[in-house]
């Protein structure tokens, strides 16, 4: 299974209060996203939380039109003191 995180400023802020979000194959339910998190990341999955995004159609600057497929945004929440590396901000010294 394919899961991205999704490490963008609003994520970066929702995992500092606990909800860690990521990328997942549409086909992929509550419980399927709970059981790949468990595994992959080995901590406690208390809540999910499932978006799904439609595909969408645009012109582009040539004027053809494009597809952008359908995508689900999954929101997790871990038992309490439980934490996932990958959202850890590293803080950069100042000279």
């Amino acid at each position: 299974m394919k899961l991205t995180p999704i490490l963008t400023e609003k994520s970066m802020g929702l995992a500092k209060l606990g909800w860690y979000s990521f990328w997942v194959p549409v086909s992929l339910n509550k419980a399927g996203v709970k059981k790949e998190i468990s595994q992959i990341y080995t901590v406690h999955v208390k809540k999910v939380k499932t978006l799904n995004f439609k595909k969408t159609s645009a012109k582009n600057f040539r004027g053809r039109l494009m597809t952008k497929p359908a995508q689900k945004k999954a929101l997790v929440f871990l038992a309490e003191g439980e934490k996932i590396e990958a959202f850890e901000a590293k803080k950069e010294k100042k000279k």
